[in-house]
């Protein structure tokens, strides 16, 4: 009896083990295999329930860890202002995430979601986080390794809540300022644009030597996945209308709108986000030809393909009249991923039923999965799929503020100083009996960071962790200087306060997407009334707080000085470093300046161009330090010969720059022509 129990026991135990050892040596489970490899694996393994949940994404507000069991759900997202709770830590943040993604992990093959989140001037939705200036900002400092840092920043900040995903960066070109989206575009100019995709690999990591091109590529723990957007013409459409249709030639869209995805895909971004948009009278959503045929076969782009916000339910109009010609319309486009964000049944429900129908071939879900699982790979989520809080002091850390504030700084575009040639406005002196700080925008973190911060619109005031232009004011005077604020001050505050000279900060309130179209681009009130009565009366510097350049012709003449801040974020300091000379003015124009919107849209190049300010313009100023050690002729001499080294050492490098381009330009459309 008792050898025949050991019998059965050696029996169970060699089955439990056998079982055991299958577990053990499931390829896709083994990072010593070839991503190739685990891909086949998985996907061998998998159901077409299973396919379809990687293909869903969905909000973080209809999603539940049962949700993501049983609907096999493949990625969740924060849309604009979707948060754990208000002024949510970073711990709050990663323990969100950890609890969602248990649910994915205890499923059959426990295949990681993916949580994506719009971080696109900084981790922007996050309370305390550093926000950056916006694209066009820094569109104006011509530099792209202060980009880069910059995207090493935010990777930091957003993997300190358990997020490794951003949909960022926005590389469209923006062609009309009207376009509620022009603050997120670095420039009308392609050339522009094309050099700030090396945000790509500050976000990423940089790409090896040997590497694949077109492959997606993300280095570790401390980078993200990236995802440029939005594909392709979403800055060009008609009147700067958002979401409309882009009226242009194939040689015009692919000279103006596409170079930066050509950069993009060989810095290996992860994946691609649709435009809402049309291109001569074709949803892109649908556009099978640009999406699959461009995107995927010529340029050989491998990894994934997302939607935009139910960027499918907009092939249709209305959106939504009919929601499975949408879903059957993308997905064959080419879309791997939907953004649903709420109804994620009726999605799946209604996808399912076309690939069993033989509407969509079993082709096209493996395609889209295979692109989704080799980034989820690739990145290590199967290997560390749960975040922890090791990172958490990483958001809006010290070090990240300083890096904004010199973004901030050498974003700032100085537009007019002095009322003649040889009468220099600024620098302001820190020292003076009282100043004047008046505008609306002077006092009001929230209008400073604009659009996408917080809230998706933005919000007036204190809205996170910052410092405003007039606190950044008071402390950068002298401290028997009397700062006087007043937002919109009357005529005898103006003239009976003996001020030595005043700040005026104006400009628009926050806005986003097709809210912050405007076909008038005026000034709002009572910016201009506030310039009138304080810049008539006395001494004055305007600063612009806007997301594109607005009317300002009728009261340039009333200005002592006059500087273009763009959208500076969270840190105001910047804006006085170089207001009072600790540094010099440097940024240059991104986009053109018009004097009326009749004018529009006018671009650099175009044949009839008559700008107020034109493209690349921009004064400069000597640091107040530097001017006073330099005022010997020797020092003279020497600045004059450092200046000039460093001019024709840019120049160099923009040269090459630009042969590089054109090299790759070639070189893609050599491969379009002759190979594909």
């Amino acid at each position: 009896m008792a050898r025949r129990q050991t019998f059965w026991l050696h029996l169970l135990f060699l089955a439990c083990w056998t079982s055991v050892g299958e577990a053990e040596y499931m390829k896709y489970k083994d990072p010593k295999q070839s991503i190739n490899v685990r891909i086949k694996d998985l996907m061998d393994r998998m159901t077409l329930a299973e396919k379809i949940g990687q293909m869903t994404q969905i909000e973080r507000k209809v999603a539940s860890a049962q949700v993501m069991k049983d609907y096999f759900i493949g990625s969740l997202l924060s849309g604009g202002g979707s948060v754990p709770g208000p002024q949510a830590s970073a711990s709050d943040w990663v323990n969100m995430v950890n609890e969602l993604q248990k649910g994915s992990l205890s499923t059959r093959l426990g295949i990681p979601m993916i949580y994506g989140i719009d971080a696109v001037h900084g981790h922007n939705n996050v309370y305390k986080a550093t926000i950056f200036p916006h694209n066009i900002g820094l569109g104006a400092t011509r530099d792209p390794a202060l980009v880069k840092r910059i995207g090493e920043a935010t990777a930091l900040e957003v993997r300190a809540t358990g997020i490794p995903y951003v949909f960022a960066p926005c590389i469209a070109v923006c062609r009309d300022p009207r376009w509620g989206r022009c603050y997120e575009s670095y420039s009308e100019d392609h050339n522009i644009v094309q050099e700030m995709t090396e945000i790509i690999p500050g976000l990423q990591g940089d790409v090896p030597a040997n590497f694949h091109k077109g492959v997606p590529y993300i280095s570790g723990k401390v980078k993200v996945a990236a995802c440029a957007k939005h594909f392709v013409g979403d800055g060009g459409t008609h009147n700067g209308i958002n979401e409309n249709n882009t009226v242009v030639n194939r040689d015009g869209l692919l000279s103006i709108h596409m170079p930066a995805y050509y950069n993009s895909i060989m810095k290996g971004v992860a994946t691609v986000m649709v435009s809402y948009s049309s291109w001569n009278g074709v949803k892109m959503h649908a556009n099978h030809d640009l999406v699959t045929g461009y995107l995927k076969d010529t340029l050989h782009f491998r990894g994934f393909v997302i939607s935009d916000w139910q960027g499918i339910d907009r092939i249709t109009s209305p959106p939504g009249a009919n929601y499975t010609y949408s879903v059957q319309a993308g997905i064959n486009a080419g879309i791997d991923m939907v953004m649903v964000p709420n109804d994620y049944s009726e999605y799946i429900n209604a996808l399912t039923s076309l690939v069993n129908k033989h509407v969509i071939p079993m082709s096209r879900i493996d395609d889209a999965v295979r692109r989704i699982l080799r980034v989820k790979f690739t990145m290590g989520l199967f290997e560390s799929p749960l975040a922890d809080l090791s990172l958490v002091d990483q958001l809006g850390k010290k070090e990240h503020r300083e890096l904004a504030r010199e973004a901030v700084r050498k974003s700032l575009v100085l537009l007019k100083n002095g009322k003649s040639r040889n009468d220099s406005f600024l620098p302001l002196p820190k020292k003076a009996a009282k100043i004047l700080v008046a505008g609306s925008h002077a006092d009001n973190l929230g209008y400073q960071c604009g659009g996408w911060t917080i809230e998706w619109q933005g919000a007036s005031g204190n809205i996170t962790v910052g410092t405003t232009i007039l606190g950044a004011i008071k402390t950068t005077v002298g401290h028997s200087t009397e700062v006087v604020y007043s937002e919109n001050p009357d005529e005898k505050i103006v003239k009976d306060n003996g001020f030595s000279y005043a700040i005026v900060v104006v400009g628009e309130p926050p806005y986003t997407e097709t809210a912050g179209d405007n076909l008038n681009l005026t000034l709002p009130d009572p910016g201009p009334s506030t310039i009138r009565t304080v810049c008539g009366a006395i001494k004055c510097v305007v600063i612009i707080i806007s997301g594109r350049p607005v009317v300002i012709e009728p009261y340039v003449h009333l200005m002592d000085a006059l500087v273009a801040a763009w959208l500076p974020g969270s840190e105001g300091q910047g804006v006085t470093d170089v207001l009072f000379g600790d540094y010099g003015f440097t940024g240059k124009l991104s986009r053109t300046w018009f004097k009326s919107v009749d004018q529009l849209p006018m671009n650099v190049g175009d044949m009839h161009y008559d700008p107020l300010f034109p493209f690349g313009f921009g004064l400069t100023t000597v640091p107040t330090m530097a001017r006073l050690s330099s005022s010997s002729p020797a020092a003279v001499a020497a600045g004059a010969g450092a200046a000039a080294a460093a001019a024709a050492t840019a120049d160099i490098r923009k040269e090459a720059y630009w042969v590089v381009s054109l090299f790759l330009g070639l070189s893609m459309a050599w491969v379009s022509t002759y190979v594909l």
